[in-house]
């Protein structure tokens, strides 16, 4: 059996649910699941803020083990699955052969399932990581994970580090040797700061309402950290002082507020280019005027989920940095299925970086409750 805990809308409690174990059809995947992250996303569909279809299972940032393969199935890189390969789970499936697959767009497959994003009808399983096993449907990205990389690293890479490789990836070769601002210091913004680090950029401007937050983002490479809402004017100065009055080669608005992604128009150079990816919310519209886009020969470009590459890429970059950059502490706790309601309250509330789910972690909600009061 399988087991999952449901999510039948804002405001109810999560549903623990045995569904039938079959093996899977031509193209599928069985991942049992060893760890699920829980996204922002997550947090938006349970406080009614993200409308999705219910029932389903939530949870797109997993690591697992292959249980079972379909015929057919392959990695992301064209290779047959093994079963018993540790692998990280792209969000999203895709065709290759539609509209916007044959154009570089296959997050916006035209058969596209998302991962903890699809109804769970009948038996198929869940398409979700808050599952002992995720059923993963033919097209979906996988991408083995070396031996040495933790979980509460990995999982977290099916969505915060892939999206922020397709981040880096879109403001192109200007982030080395430039000035790079990022707005926002959760996990996406903290693995930009860590990728633009890495490949050479001469500053790392971080900006957040979290003091906190800010301070952590030091260890993920920032060169500078800016309060917000910056009364002072201490992010200009900064970018003034960094490029010798130019302005920034780089912003990426990175926390969904309108008035961030305002402030990085204003803070580029000319020639400068807006990566924008954390607007995924209705917003009140950002003013931005067209003359200074036009004699500024600035780009703005958005950026939402990534190419199956990107999510290769962002293992890559994990197994080759996690040492150098404390991405493991970001994942502060783990709860075991049975407390899944209490793994989204504090998520909710405490807003940890990463609060995590270990589906086969047998403990019942009591022990484990017990074990935590135990710990204190």
């Amino acid at each position: 059996m399988i087991r999952a805990a449901v999510f039948d809308g804002p405001g109810l409690p999560f549903r623990l649910t045995a569904l039938p174990y079959t093996g899977p059809a031509a193209g599928e995947v069985i991942v049992r699941v060893a760890l699920c992250t829980i996204c922002g996303s997550d947090l938006h569909t349970t406080a009614g803020r993200r409308h999705g279809p219910t029932p389903c299972v939530l949870g797109h940032e997993v690591v697992g083990t292959v249980e079972a393969v379909g015929e057919g199935a392959r990695d992301v890189a064209g290779r047959p699955l093994d079963v018993g390969r540790r692998v990280a789970v792209g969000v999203g499936t895709r065709c290759g052969a539609c509209f916007y697959c044959t154009r570089a767009l296959p997050q916006k497959c035209e058969s596209l399932v998302k991962l903890g994003h699809t109804r769970a009808e009948g038996d198929d399983g869940p398409f979700g990581g808050l599952a002992t096993h995720c059923r993963l449907p033919a097209g979906a990205v996988v991408v083995p994970v070396p031996d040495g990389l933790p979980d509460e690293v990995a999982a977290p890479a099916g969505c915060a580090a892939a999206t922020a490789t397709a981040v880096l990836r879109t403001a192109g070769p200007e982030v080395a040797g430039g000035c790079v601002v990022i707005f926002g210091a959760g996990m996406l913004g903290l693995t930009a700061a860590a990728m633009a680090t890495a490949r050479g950029a001469a500053a790392v401007v971080v900006c957040d309402v979290d003091v906190n937050r800010l301070l952590r983002s030091r260890a993920f490479g920032a060169t500078h950290t800016i309060p917000l809402p910056d009364e002072s004017g201490a992010l200009s100065a900064v970018v003034r002082d960094q490029t010798g009055g130019r302005g920034a080669d780089v912003v990426l608005e990175l926390s969904g507020a309108p008035v961030a992604a305002a402030w990085g128009i204003d803070t580029l150079r000319t020639g400068g280019k807006a990566v924008w990816a954390g607007g995924v919310l209705p917003t009140e519209p950002v003013a931005v005027l067209p003359e200074r886009v036009v004699r500024g020969c600035l780009t703005v470009a958005g950026v939402h989920n990534y190419m199956p590459s990107d999510l290769e890429t962002a293992v890559e970059f994990l197994a080759a940095h996690h040492i150098h950059f404390p991405f493991a502490e970001l994942v502060e706790v783990a709860y075991p299925l049975t407390a899944v309601d209490e793994a989204f309250h504090v998520a909710a509330t405490a807003r940890p970086v990463r609060v995590g789910v270990r589906p086969n972690d047998v403990l019942t909600a009591a022990r484990w409750a017990a074990s935590r009061s135990q710990d204190a």
